[in-house]
């Protein structure tokens, strides 16, 4: 009697639990953020239920990452792993460590979060976990690209859009389009950086009733910045009005500095400076709050061509070496190729040869790092809008010289295929 009276009470103390948690999720889906928090924190103090301490860690961590808390977000991660331990579930520890990669690919500590996908992936859990094994590809591939290791971030973005369609997981599908946005962002193929965002809202339009307005945010932020770099300015200014207005109604903090970022770059692109000075301060300020230092490296490198289009060339300089140093300290290579480039443009206009010299041969070593070159005509990638095609291996190169000269295998790993990648 008593042993069955000790399980009746763990069972209601379980509901309880469980009540309370979806009593703090409605609260935060309709806005009241502080409210859910309340709710969450008084049950992770109180419950005794591992199963229900987790998945409140899981709530907490959803609502700091959105909010741009990354090192709280951090913290509940770390309190996962050990609930996920105690409790010798492999599914748990799978989650767990997934939300301990996004906390630290949040904080762009690229390397760390590398090495906790290995460790989801390498993990053998059941049905459960193999699910996220797609999220997991994709903060693998978001990795890889802040470090601009792009053949590695392709293969893994091809990774998580199979596990999307395998699964039928239209968000997880939406997410990584837009991830593929922002990668051809960087290699300057606008055509594919406007499709993949494009068809990201496509998905949210026919499956999106029910999902959170973050996804439609997010996919008009990605086809802004693709706007932008068409030239299409008044597309992207609308674009990114759009999702400025859903961050701001829902305190999502991070999109907001990503928005006023963008902004500051459209106004810079319409040589307004004094318009875009103000919005880079403000997106200072969240990226700061946030700990997003390749955010801060690209608001730096705004500033500069800023000074550079005033021909302030000392105050560029500057701008430029603060980016230099952020970007160094986060291992995102193609940032410091920018620099080099943009210093090497500054020495020129300043007669300044030694230190044109200088700036030339850094910027070739960045692009050997890099391999930003196309395998077969040997020209560069990434210096100029051009389309761009990746082969099954993903190795990318020119769409045209894969057209005119046709290719029985990779010229780079020599993988025998003709076939063209989804990407």
């Amino acid at each position: 009697m008593v042993i069955f009276m000790r399980d009746f009470v763990a069972e209601m103390g379980q509901d309880q639990t469980k009540q309370q948690i979806e009593k703090g999720l409605k609260l935060y889906q309709s806005n009241d953020t502080e409210k859910a928090l309340y709710v969450w924190m008084k049950v992770l103090r109180k419950t005794s239920d591992p199963g229900g301490k987790f998945r409140v860690l899981g709530c907490l961590i959803t609502a700091h990452s959105e909010m741009g808390k990354y090192k709280e977000m951090l913290q509940y991660s770390l309190a996962q792993i050990n609930t996920a331990r105690e409790m010798e579930d492999p599914d748990y520890l799978t989650e767990g460590y997934l939300n301990l990669a996004r906390s630290n690919e949040k904080l762009c500590e690229f390397q760390k979060t590398v090495s906790y996908c290995e460790t989801c992936l390498n993990m053998q859990g059941t049905t459960v976990s193999l699910q996220l094994n797609g999220q997991v590809c994709l903060s693998m591939g978001n990795a890889y690209l802040g470090l601009s290791v792009f053949q590695k971030a392709l293969v893994s973005y091809e990774k998580a859009l199979r596990y999307a369609h395998n699964n039928d997981d239209k968000m997880l599908e939406c997410r990584v389009c837009c991830s593929l946005g922002n990668f051809y962002i960087q290699l300057k193929d606008y055509e594919k950086a406007l499709f993949f965002p494009c068809k990201a809202a496509e998905l949210v339009n026919d499956y999106g009733k029910g999902w959170s307005l973050k996804y439609r945010a997010m996919s008009q932020y990605h086809m802004s910045v693709a706007y932008r770099k068409l030239m299409r300015l008044a597309d992207a200014m609308e674009c990114c009005e759009e999702s400025m207005k859903i961050a701001l109604q829902h305190g999502d903090r991070p999109l907001q500095a990503l928005c006023l970022l963008n902004f500051a770059d459209i106004h810079r692109c319409q040589k307004d400076v004094d318009k875009a000075f103000p919005r880079y301060e403000s997106s200072m300020c969240i990226m700061s709050e946030t700990g997003n230092r390749l955010g801060q490296a690209s608001i730096n490198v705004g500033v500069g061509k800023c000074w550079i289009l005033q021909k302030e060339y000392d105050k560029a300089l500057d701008s430029l070496q603060r980016a230099h140093d952020l970007a160094k300290a986060t291992g995102n290579k193609l940032c410091i190729l920018k620099v080099h480039s943009l210093c090497e443009g500054i020495y020129r206009c300043k007669e300044q040869q030694e230190e044109l010299r200088e700036q030339v041969v850094k910027f070739l070593q960045c692009v050997e790092e890099l391999e930003l070159y196309c395998g077969m005509c040997g020209e560069s990638i990434g210096e100029k809008n051009q389309q761009l095609q990746a082969l099954p291996c993903s190795h990318i190169f020119h769409l045209k010289c894969l057209q005119t000269n046709g290719t029985k295998g990779c010229p780079k790993c020599h993988r025998s295929s003709v076939k063209l990648g989804f990407v």
